[in-house]
């Protein structure tokens, strides 16, 4: 197959709508999209990535007002969430009603749902026959993709399509807040924050521990994630101090240790979360063989930071 890489969202939308998958850009990390109506289409999805059946897409819209066409019902809750963070990069968690295939929720009776605030993202989806659903772009297992060359370098000749925008300005996958029960809980951090949600809905719950997820309701949760192929070391913040060595690289907020040959120094959080995966693919390329990362402080965006290195560093 010929990937076909593209400025153009009328090009890009085309594909689709013939039953394409076709890679584009948002804010969060690039995604890798298809006809919520077209099972080959999902299909595709699936088999483009090696990701495992059970693991639930996420339905992307380019208005609010869509939701009613996938959603059986939108909780108060929810209608708040909608109200403050869409467009933007929240998904929310809702009762699917039966129009949502099951491919696209892993068989549950749940969907996420989320509205991109990316220009590009936005005009595509726009001209899409329907709703799109999308995980990210990339192979499973590896980092997210936040460029489009990382999409075409992962996924040249698997997919049809990749619609070439600016690199992703946040760099790490959208929160998600399950809203099928009440309270509302945090299932995935992201750049929506714990403390931005409860501060509309207070009683939102923090995520829980990951064992408890017996058939997780998102992605993110159940299987390996984010992991580029050099060694992760955990430093700081409740772990150990790092040390340094050979053919090594080092990312975070504070002054790396004096043995490393490759350094990602970030002046914030915001900073460390768009360049995480950048700097994993990377470090890749270049035969890094292990990759000190700094554990930031728990909160804010911090809280995602955590989350995706812990999860990178369990291969």
């Amino acid at each position: 197959m010929q990937t076909i890489v593209t400025e153009s969202v009328d090009v890009a939308a085309r594909w689709l709508n013939r039953g394409e998958v076709v890679a584009f850009p948002t804010e969060t990390v690039y995604g890798l999209g298809g006809d919520i109506t077209n099972e080959k289409a999902l299909e595709n999805i699936f088999a483009a990535k090696g990701r495992p059946g059970d693991n639930p897409l996420i339905v992307h819209i380019h208005a609010p007002e869509q939701i009613q066409d996938i959603a059986s019902e939108i909780p108060p809750t929810a209608e708040i969430f909608i109200q403050h963070f869409f467009p933007g990069p929240l998904t929310l968690i809702l009762k699917k009603n039966t129009t949502v295939p099951n491919l696209v929720t892993g068989g549950l009776p749940t969907v996420g749902i989320r509205c991109p605030a990316h220009p590009v993202a936005n005009e595509f989806l726009k001209r899409c026959n329907h709703p799109v659903a999308a995980p990210s772009a990339n192979i499973s297992g590896r980092p997210s993709s936040t460029d489009w060359q990382a999409v075409y370098d992962d996924l040249k000749g698997k997919v049809r399509c990749v619609l070439k925008g600016p690199q992703s300005t946040i760099g790490l996958e959208s929160t998600i807040v399950d809203c099928s029960d009440n309270p509302p809980r945090l299932l995935r951090s992201g750049a929506v924050s714990l403390e931005s949600l409860r501060k509309y809905v207070p009683e939102t719950l923090p995520a829980a521990p990951a064992e408890t997820h017996q058939q997780p309701k998102s992605p993110g949760l159940k299987y390996p994630h984010y992991s580029p192929s050099a060694q992760i070391e955990l430093c700081g913040g409740g772990y150990s101090d790092c040390t340094g060595s050979a053919n090594s690289a080092w990312i975070g907020l504070s002054s790396p240790p004096e043995k490393v040959s490759k350094i990602a120094l970030c002046k914030t959080p915001e900073e460390y979360a768009h360049k995480l995966f950048s700097f994993f693919r990377e470090c890749d390329r270049e035969h890094i063989a292990i990759i000190y990362c700094e554990m930031p402080p728990e909160k804010g965006i911090g809280r995602a930071i955590r989350d995706r290195l812990q999860r990178a560093a369990e291969k």
